[in-house]
């Protein structure tokens, strides 16, 4: 097999890597995998179609394009599929396991950190800079999947509507979901054009072939094969694995304890995360602050400013969630034990759920490569995830700048309103510089975080 890549690594054409090199590799990616989806999707194009060789570039954005019809994380779940093309089950645990990882850890030490030294003065001075940095970057990425979601007046009125529907009718965010892409299906039929989208190109050149693909033209990824009795295997290992520590929990505790609550909300969540982290956040976030009440619109805010800062997926703000609950709600146990142990269960439901999805339905993913209704129903989803997200840029954007803010009745409805003279002047001059700072300088997340976290310093006086 001749490479057509002059910058790829002297690999040897088309032989697999041993389980030892992969997960070498593996555990790189893990630990540099930061700047949310993007640059972790990048990063693993980098390494393993071009440099490494790997995997062909087709093959590689088809595998992409099969990640982002499922919930949950797809740069996660893209790893879980190219490690179990290479090694089987054993790879895809490794490539997954070894991405969330080394954010699982870090998430869990600034958890710990938080609740023991949130209340001294500096550090309520960094995290109220950091709020408005996460305004900034959360307006960003609204701007950004917008560019890309919104090509056509359908697309437009599906983000409106998701808009309109979370935050003035409170319409849940599963709900929104299955609306948009009934639509998209539905649409499909009537106007496909407006409803299909394009593929993921994560690379306008590069190899077209890899080793992967050798392996496929040589016949020895049999486990790649559709198997009705394979896929029955996989239904009766993996359901009672992710499910059924919530399960055990519910029959220990009863259905009120938190434990189950914790189990329960986001093994849900894991189902419905279409679109990435920041749509489900606003959904998150109203549910843990207003329904469970497990923490405060603040500290939901400094929790992604935490998630921000570290490697593996940013929907690892629910193991803070699910920290903070535990820890105010203990039990028997010591807070930091069951905040430690609310953070492993939601980190477990979170994503054990992706190893399901991979391991089931890639045998099947040929059967949607060129399926235009569930394109056309993603698409629509994806559509929606601009106004969940709008929605969530603006509940952030009420709780950073405003002191207070509270729910009124007006025409029926229950929306979240500020009080103006609750204006904080500080808040909303950092979070205008910092948007400032991403959208007109272009500056990098972490510099503008850090920037705006020694700028919340200063601004409450304790800087000199």
């Amino acid at each position: 097999m001749t490479t057509t890549s002059s910058t790829a690594s002297d690999v040897p054409d088309g032989v697999r890597p041993t389980f030892g090199e992969a997960v070498k590799v593996w555990t790189r990616i893990g630990l540099l995998s930061f700047g949310g989806p993007a640059g972790q999707i990048a990063l693993m194009h980098r390494t393993l179609v071009e440099e490494r060789r790997w995997i062909g570039d087709p093959r590689f954005l088809h595998a992409l394009n099969y990640c982002m019809l499922l919930p949950g994380p797809e740069a996660q779940q893209l790893a879980i599929y190219i490690g179990w093309l290479l090694h089987r089950t054993a790879g895809g645990l490794a490539a997954g396991i070894l991405f969330v990882l080394p954010g699982a850890f870090v998430m869990l030490g600034l958890s710990i950190l938080y609740t023991l030294f949130r209340q001294m003065p500096v550090v309520d001075a960094i995290f109220f800079g950091v709020k408005a940095a996460v305004l900034a970057i959360v307006i960003e990425a609204t701007i950004r999947i917008g560019r890309r979601a919104l090509r056509n007046p359908a697309m437009a009125a599906i983000a409106a509507a998701a808009f309109l529907g979370i935050f003035v009718l409170g319409i849940p965010f599963p709900a929104i979901v299955l609306l948009a892409g009934l639509t998209g299906w539905a649409g499909n039929r009537w106007s496909p054009g407006w409803f299909t989208r394009g593929g993921h190109a994560a690379s306008a050149s590069g190899p077209t072939a890899g080793v992967v693909d050798a392996m496929f033209e040589r016949g020895e990824l049999g486990h790649a094969e559709p198997s009705a009795a394979r896929a029955l295997r996989v239904l009766m290992i993996w359901l009672p694995l992710w499910l059924g520590p919530v399960a055990v929990l519910w029959a220990v505790t009863g259905p009120d304890g938190v434990w189950t609550e914790i189990g329960a909300f986001f093994s849900a969540m894991a189902v419905v995360t279409f679109g990435g982290a920041y749509a489900v956040l606003a959904y998150v976030a109203q549910a843990a602050v207003d329904t469970f009440g497990w923490l405060s619109p603040g500290e939901m805010v400094d929790g992604l400013g935490l998630a921000e800062t570290t490697p593996g997926p940013l929907i690892m703000v629910l193991q803070f969630v699910g920290f903070l609950a535990a820890y105010r709600d203990p039990g028997s146990l010591n807070p930091l034990a069951a905040g430690t142990l609310g953070a492993l269960l939601t980190t477990w439901v979170t994503f054990a759920p992706c190893f399901l999805w991979i391991f089931l339905g890639a045998p099947y993913v040929e059967t949607l490569r060129n399926n235009r209704a569930a394109a056309a129903a993603l698409s629509a989803i994806t559509a929606a995830v601009v106004g969940v997200v709008l929605n969530l840029a603006l509940w952030f954007g009420l709780h950073v700048v405003f002191r207070t803010v509270v729910t009124v009745e007006l025409f029926g409805l229950s929306p979240s309103l500020p009080v103006l003279s609750s204006l904080d002047w500080r808040a909303a001059l950092l979070a205008a510089a910092s948007i400032i700072a991403m959208l007109r300088f272009g500056l990098g997340m972490i510099v503008t975080l850090l920037g705006s976290a020694v700028a919340g310093v200063v601004l409450l006086g304790l800087g000199a």
